[in-house]
């Protein structure tokens, strides 16, 4: 892999306009040492004190302070505290920058469209703050949204951020008991809620199975309806119910509650498939330094970029991209299908909206190509310079497919991390070359390594990713875990005293990493690990083939691949479809890689963010129970995998 020539490299001119030139020069000045990335890095985790205040200042971060260290008790892990002499503000930081762009744009897939300015958003924001505070909602206090990617979800969580209380949120295609398990244990006190949704063509109720939720949510005292598939809220339909428009009263300017740094400001939640889901809590000003520096420094976003993800509010790219607001950029949210009317609702957006950072995810750009649709046969694109894709890996053929699809010319960045730390471990850079299939670099201020399973760094072998050093995004801990036992044992069990994300991985020698699947889905045949993302890239390049999932199966005191595939209508998994598919995995992997069976299945089962469940298919191959099948988008899928007569020889 090192050997590769890169498939893009910046141009002289961006590297000169980039953010993180800036930056180095900046750093410069106040002692770090002169050079290139590499150079930069190494500081940044040598000194994670002075990078974090120069990030901070570099920024214009609005706080206040005293006498307080930046990093107290840096030998803990978990325990150290950042900027404990620091208060600030999650809201007041989103809201500053210049009037002269719009703050938000909104696009769904019925084509309609808003604009939002900044003074505007603050109005609004200042309007439901005061409805907030009038609900009785103090610091501290929870205030949940059950709400589709509007932006009425953006400003109700400023609200709640700018009051000091903490924000959680899920995309409202949750049923009742995944809405329960997760508001259920944090116990908001306000709700927000929309009336429905649309989703590839059809309006999906909203108000149902919300007031399924209250039933059995008591903390809630006041739930706040917005108007979106109806002209008007059905509010009788739900207990203390009020109208969007009528919550809060008109303000001249938001008010900010300044509480200290590590102040819990989000609730999310993991995916929750092997049981109820972890309530992981995230502290304000680690979020907001960590998602300043990943914009502005890795991303090289611009006061008035367009900066849109497609994603959910129960995704963690949602909180991600509502934070570009305090690097000045326009965020761009759309809601719906990314395919209808068709494939190229999206790129339309982007073309229209004049989009600059495109984000979106591996298994949307497969579908792309699977669809046959090229963007830039179609439309004009001048401003879109970079596409960034996370979920899950990046197979090196994609970086083929955007480059011959979408153009050259765009820097494509894959970023990986997580909802445990509501960011990434491995990012882009508009100073380096992209090489197919690997990430560009890891991000400032994080001491990344891949260890081997005694616990020793390796570069150019496999192992778990891992962070060595505190850093200021660690969770503040997981809610209803006074004693932080939980919140070790999910994290700091593997390898005390570093961070254990549960990636399995390889740094490169050039300092970039491959992301080779999670660690609790690695395959081991005969002893030998492998990642499941070696399989997919392999498997899915194949025309006949939308998608597929990989598992392992015991079998014979051993451990067998067992391959699932679904694939276009029309197409049968004959004998010559099988071999194809061996033959592709054994000539570009090894015969390890092999699966020892191959089955069609007519859907795989995902998650609502879209990621592929490879730990409840296993689950469901060897007839042991699901623990948590609310977690899913498409539970049903599970059938498919069940008493499987192919699997019992």
């Amino acid at each position: 892999m090192d050997g590769e020539l890169p498939i893009w490299q910046p141009s002289a001119e961006r590297i000169a306009a980039a953010n993180l030139t800036r930056f180095m020069r900046f750093a410069a000045a106040r002692g770090a040492p002169g050079g290139d990335y590499a150079t930069l890095y190494r500081w940044s985790i040598d000194e994670p004190a002075a990078f974090w205040q120069a990030l901070f200042d570099f920024s214009g971060v609005i706080a206040g302070h005293d006498d307080g260290p930046v990093l107290s008790e840096p030998e803990r892990m978990p325990g150290a505290r950042w900027f404990s002499g620091t208060q600030l503000n999650f809201a007041e930081n989103l809201l500053r920058g210049p009037d002269t762009a719009a703050a938000l744009i909104f696009r769904n897939e019925r084509g309609a469209r808003r604009e939002l300015s900044r003074p505007e958003l603050r109005a609004e924001v200042a309007r439901i703050a005061a409805g907030l505070r009038a609900a009785g909602v103090g610091p501290g206090d929870r205030v949940a949204g059950f709400l589709p990617n509007l932006p009425e979800t953006i400003i109700a969580m400023l609200a709640s951020a700018s009051i000091g209380a903490t924000w959680t949120s899920c995309s409202p295609d949750f049923g009742i008991r995944g809405v329960l398990d997760r508001f259920g244990q944090v116990e908001p006190k306000v709700l927000f809620t929309a009336d429905g949704y649309f989703y590839g063509g059809k309006i999906v109720d909203s108000l149902r199975p919300i007031a399924g939720v209250l039933e059995r949510l008591p903390s809630v005292s006041r739930v706040v309806v917005i108007p979106y598939v109806g002209a008007a809220p059905a509010t009788g339909k739900l207990r203390d119910a009020v109208p969007w428009a009528e919550f809060g009263a008109a303000a001249s300017a938001p008010g900010f509650t300044r509480l200290p740094f590590d102040h819990p400001l989000y609730v999310l939640y993991s995916s929750g498939t092997t049981g109820v889901p972890k309530c992981i809590v995230h502290g304000a000003g680690g979020t907001l330094l960590q998602h300043i520096k990943e914009h502005l420094l890795h991303t090289d976003v611009h006061p008035g970029d367009r900066l849109f993800y497609f994603t959910t509010c129960g995704w963690m790219m949602w909180n991600w991209l509502a934070s570009g607001l305090a690097s000045g950029a326009t965020v761009v949210l759309y809601d719906g299908s990314p395919f209808h009317p068709g494939p190229e609702v999206l790129w339309q957006m982007a073309a229209d909206e004049q989009v600059a950072i495109f984000g979106t995810s591996p298994k949307y750009l497969a579908a792309l190509e699977k669809a046959g649709y090229r963007p830039r046969q179609r439309l004009a694109l001048p401003r879109l310079r970079t596409i960034l894709s996370t979920g899950s890996p990046l197979a090196p053929e994609q970086y083929d497919f955007v480059a011959a699809a979408i153009g050259p010319e765009i820097q494509l960045s894959s970023i990986s991390g997580g909802t445990d730390i509501v960011s990434c471990f491995a990012l882009g850079n508009p100073l380096l070359p992209v090489y197919r299939g690997e990430l560009q670099c890891r991000g400032l201020g994080l001491q990344v390594e891949v260890w081997n399973d005694a616990g020793a760094p390796v570069t150019g072998e496999r192992g778990e990713l891992v962070c060595a050093a505190p850093f200021p995004c660690m969770p503040v801990g997981f809610w209803n875990d006074p004693d932080g036992r939980r919140y070790r044992a999910a994290y700091f069990e593997r390898f005390p005293g570093a961070w254990h994300h549960g990636d399995y991985a390889l740094l490169t020698e050039r300092g970039g990493l491959v992301i080779l699947g999670r660690s609790d889905a690695v395959l081991n045949p005969g002893g030998i690990r492998i990642g499941t993302a070696e399989i997919y890239r392999q498997v899915e390049q194949l025309d006949e083939v939308l998608e597929s999932v990989v598992v392992g199966q015991e079998h014979d005191n051993d451990v067998r691949v067992v391959l699932f595939v679904r694939l276009r209508d029309g197409v049968e998994l004959d004998e010559a479809l099988r071999e194809r598919i061996r033959r592709q995995i054994r000539s570009h992997t090894t015969p390890r890689h092999v699966p020892a069976k191959i089955l069609a299945v007519p859907e795989v089962p995902r998650t609502i963010s879209g990621k592929v469940v490879e730990l409840a298919v296993r689950e469901a191959i060897h007839g042991r129970p699901v623990k948590n099948t609310d977690a899913l988008a498409n539970p049903a899928a599970l059938a498919h995998f069940r008493n499987r007569v192919e699997l019992a020889d």
